[in-house]
């Protein structure tokens, strides 16, 4: 437990380093596959892109979001600081297999303290984000295979 707090805890620091350059912040696009659907994504794979997400964003289109790539498997924590919008996010192990579906309420508005930390049910080394309700609307459920373009 204690190294899971040590995580989240580096992920709140990290994330307040790295929000004043937040406009530097630059993600490349990729094609991928969730359960069968084909999708173009932002990818998250650096610590700076990761603490960054979705930070700031008033929208996004029906399909567009992000994946985040990790270099190990391990429970994943995820928060909604200066998020705008709500989001559904999927957790994926190192096989890509969906393994978590979890809906995330914006943080606008709350206080750094009163923000929910998200936790990933089980190791994962990718973390989709996409709009409220995507998974469910796109009939993608826990098991999907999620395969990425080179």
């Amino acid at each position: 437990m204690a190294s899971h707090l040590r995580c989240f805890v580096l992920a709140v620091l990290l994330s307040f380093a790295f929000v004043a350059n937040a406009s530097d912040v630059v993600f490349p696009k990729k094609k991928i596959v969730v359960g069968g659907k084909t999708l173009t994504v932002e990818v998250a794979t650096t610590v700076e892109q990761q603490a960054q997400g979705l930070m700031s964003r008033a929208s996004l289109g029906s399909d567009d979001g992000m994946l985040f790539v990790f270099s190990n498997e391990e429970t994943r924590f995820f928060w909604m600081k200066n998020t705008l919008i709500d989001l559904s996010i999927g957790f994926f192990n190192k096989d890509g297999k969906l393994i978590d579906i979890q809906e995330m309420k914006s943080g606008k508005g709350l206080a750094d303290t009163a923000l929910p930390s998200y936790a990933s049910s089980n190791p994962a080394k990718y973390a989709l984000e996409m709009n409220k309700g995507w998974f469910e609307k796109n009939k993608i459920k826990v098991g999907a295979k999620l395969k990425i373009n080179p």
